[in-house]
């Protein structure tokens, strides 16, 4: 592989990488696009090795949380989402059973285990992105705070926007002073 071919796969894997449950995984599916075989044998080797992936290494996305990636990655559609039913789906063709998700660990396991040279050279590929990613999120973590207070400084304000709003429409405040109220005109002229 050419220097410059392995930075456009660091970049495209840093886009398969999510964050849920508060880890950083990958899907079973994108995984096995990258080591070259078919989802169905890249968890057949998983299943062969139970005690290699404990919880830590990989789960089982819940249907929601299948969902929410779905639709984070603009790929939603509502017959896939609607098809599974206890983690399972009774229709043929496309995925049958929710994705399972892989963190860093489980991704150097799973080299191990397909012992493929394909397999070896992605998962080192696979190793850098997360890495880079983690500096990316370490040098912006100042950066990704204050976007989020600013984000609850914002809900904040809505919020109180909203309460003005609604008790204007019930008319529930009622001025202690002022001008203008309840049909009253200003004359200047009366000073």
């Amino acid at each position: 592989m050419k220097e410059k071919s392995i930075v456009r796969y660091e970049q495209d894997i840093v886009n398969l990488i999510f964050t849920i449950r508060g880890k950083q995984v990958m899907m079973d599916e994108h995984l096995a696009d990258l080591f070259g075989i078919e989802t169905k044998y890249l968890n057949r080797a998983v299943k062969r090795n139970p005690d290699r992936f404990p919880e830590a290494f990989m789960f089982q996305l819940t249907k929601e949380e299948f969902d929410s990636l779905r639709f984070q990655t603009g790929t939603t559609n509502t017959d896939d989402s609607l098809r599974f039913q206890n983690g399972t789906s009774k229709e043929r063709g496309g995925r049958r059973y929710l994705p399972y998700v892989f963190t860093e660990q489980g991704i150097a396991m799973l080299s191990a285990v397909l012992n493929s040279e394909t397999a070896v050279k992605m998962s080192i590929i696979i190793m850098d992105a997360f890495v880079k990613m983690r500096h990316f999120i370490l040098e912006n973590a100042a950066l990704l705070q204050r976007i989020q207070n600013i984000e609850t400084k914002q809900i904040e304000t809505d919020n109180k926007v909203q309460y003005l709003f609604e008790a204007m429409e019930k008319q529930a405040l009622k001025p202690n002073q002022g001008i203008f109220f309840n049909g009253q005109v200003f004359d200047a002229w009366v000073f």
